[in-house]
């Protein structure tokens, strides 16, 4: 199960709630870092740890994207995964009040609304994976297998050959 902590987070909490293992890497940090200082910070291989980034189609509706922070999103395969036309990213400032979340704190657990969620197929290659626990200078590592029990995941190549 989790380490304990007093300060658990909306994502440990839903990992808590359905019984799924995870741990948690803490290190201090005052604003956002790229996703591959994150990945120094916690002594991992940059393609073992997935940012979350939030899109909008042009129906409107929101994705959510999962893929290794050395990695760029492909918008174009991104959106035929979802069934778009096009999607582009949402705007830093309308994540918190669509998420909960902040730039560089977003977690695919515990937002305001659960939102069709796909992560590049990379993920399978790993035992675990990392990814925001839903603060800045917070990231949770459990199976994928967890993850997909929180969460229906699909799983797609979305990143830039």
């Amino acid at each position: 199960m989790s380490k304990k902590t007093d300060k658990k987070t909306n994502a440990m909490r839903e990992l808590d709630r359905i019984g799924q293992p995870y741990t948690y890497h803490l290190f201090e940090c005052s604003s956002a870092l790229s996703g591959i200082e994150v990945a120094e910070l916690v002594g991992e291989n940059p393609d073992h740890v997935f940012k979350t980034l939030v899109t909008v189609g042009k129906s409107g509706e929101h994705y959510v994207f999962m893929v290794p922070v050395a990695e760029e999103l492909d918008l174009k395969k991104a959106a035929g995964v979802v069934g778009e036309k096009s999607i582009h990213m949402v705007k830093s400032k309308e994540l918190l009040g669509l998420t909960g979340y902040i730039h560089g704190g977003c977690s695919p657990l515990g937002m305001k609304k659960r939102f069709v969620t796909t992560i590049d197929e990379t993920a399978q290659l790993f035992d675990t994976i990392i990814f925001s626990g839903g603060k800045i200078g917070c990231q949770i590592e459990t199976p994928l297998e967890s993850l997909q029990k929180a969460l229906p995941l699909t799983l797609a190549d979305i990143v830039v050959d």
